[in-house]
């Protein structure tokens, strides 16, 4: 199977230039090691796994002898499940360790988050590392943060890949995870249901020892039927016959693990009359169709939930031009009890730039009537965008720009 390569491997390696120690997060299966292997090749670099149990025990219980049997240069995969080796990285570094010595890789990100604060905090830095995006599977992966800026998206145009309606739906259907997209595995539905009893259950049942996984199985498919909707953990809750919160708890599980995450609602101290509940969505469109049933991209593109997986798809695709940058974003939505309505919002710059994303290749200007809202706030608003299945890079009006998917 071809390496595709990935947007953040000038990053990882700039970064190894000034930190002792990288901690690399991201969901399971999104190629992380497989990275971080590729950038090793030819260097004295070893990778031990702490998948194996007999590296685990040693680590957990002999972290000091661990650390002396493998030395620096050194890549640790699934450094969660022996945090003891934390305090000790942090004295081999206190002691003198060069830029780059130790490599780390999870996939539970809020664990590792938490452990590495408490023992490498200023010591290390953290990358998250995403999927496949758009611009390593159908570009030439080029990665900058997605602006709306007109002469940046020019330039991005030259760096994707253009396509129809049925092809991005073949995008969304497909997903992102690398094991199927590279080729590695041919069968779709084999993959993904090997993926949730593999690596999702594996999880639960480190998180929540004993937790029951048929009726969760049964909540992770009702989860994805909501995807890019607002959460509401009652309703998701009754759906499944668990309580509200053992429904809260498995999500988690799913925000822990790497399957979901959420936008909040933008607010300020001008915008009062904002709604307070988070939306939800997959990091995997391509998990979603699966949990749906949606067995073919036409389907998909016809089903009931083809706009909400539209969204789910650009915003994800949107965190992805950041994050595979090393640089944070913040996104927000916008709904208030006004019925005033935006689907996401980008600050940056000390701007807010509001965008709509519709199932549309000919969006109306009627679509940014809701962007005057954010001039109430604090922040000025920036320019503005229509996300939709246009083939071609427009405009409203000088503030207001229409982007295709296939651009981000």
């Amino acid at each position: 199977m071809p390496y595709i390569c990935r947007s953040l491997e000038k990053r990882i390696l700039e970064i190894s230039k000034e930190f002792s120690c990288l901690l690399l997060t991201g969901p399971r299966q999104s190629g992380k090691t497989t990275m971080l292997m590729h950038l090793m090749k030819g260097t004295r670099r070893n990778k031990v796994s702490l998948d194996d149990f007999q590296n685990r025990l040693l680590a957990q219980r002999e972290p000091a002898l661990f650390l002396e049997l493998n030395p620096a240069p050194l890549l640790i995969d699934e450094v969660q499940y022996a945090p003891e080796l934390f305090s000790y990285i942090k004295i081999r570094i206190d002691n003198g360790a060069p830029p780059g010595s130790y490599w780390l890789t999870g996939s539970q990100s809020f664990q590792l988050m938490r452990l590495s604060q408490e023992s490498l905090a200023g010591r290390m830095a953290v990358i998250h590392m995403s999927s496949l995006s758009q611009a390593e599977m159908y570009g030439d992966g080029c990665a900058l943060p997605l602006t709306l800026e007109p002469k940046q998206l020019i330039e991005r145009r030259q760096h994707r890949t253009e396509c129809d309606v049925l092809e991005m739906y073949q995008r969304i259907w497909k997903g992102s995870l690398p094991g199927l997209c590279g080729g590695k595995i041919q069968d779709r539905d084999l993959f993904y249901s090997s993926y949730i009893q593999t690596y999702v259950y594996r999880d639960v049942q480190d998180i929540l020892p004993g937790a029951q996984i048929l009726p969760f199985s049964d909540f992770v498919r009702a989860a994805a039927c909501r995807a890019g909707q607002l959460l509401n953990v009652h309703e998701l809750a009754r759906d499944v016959k668990v309580s509200d919160d053992t429904a809260g708890k498995w999500l988690q599980v799913l925000e822990k693990s790497g399957i979901i995450f959420y936008l909040r609602p933008y607010s300020n101290n001008l915008l009062k009359r904002t709604v307070k509940t988070p939306k939800m969505y997959f990091f995997d469109t391509g998990l979603v169709a699966y949990l749906t049933r949606n067995s073919s991209p036409k389907i998909l593109m016809d089903s009931s939930i083809n706009g909400a997986i539209l969204e789910n798809y650009v915003v994800s695709e949107i965190r992805k031009t950041w994050n595979n940058c090393a640089k944070d974003c913040l996104l927000y939505y916008y709904r208030d009890k006004d019925s005033n309505e935006i689907d996401l919002l980008i600050e940056a710059d000390g701007e807010l730039h509001p965008l709509e994303i519709k199932k549309s290749g000919n969006p109306g200007t009627e679509l940014v009537s809701a962007f005057s809202v954010l001039d109430k706030s604090t922040v000025p608003r920036g320019n503005g965008a229509i996300i939709c299945l246009s083939q071609e890079l427009s405009a409203i009006d000088s503030k207001n720009l229409i982007i295709p998917v296939w651009m981000i």
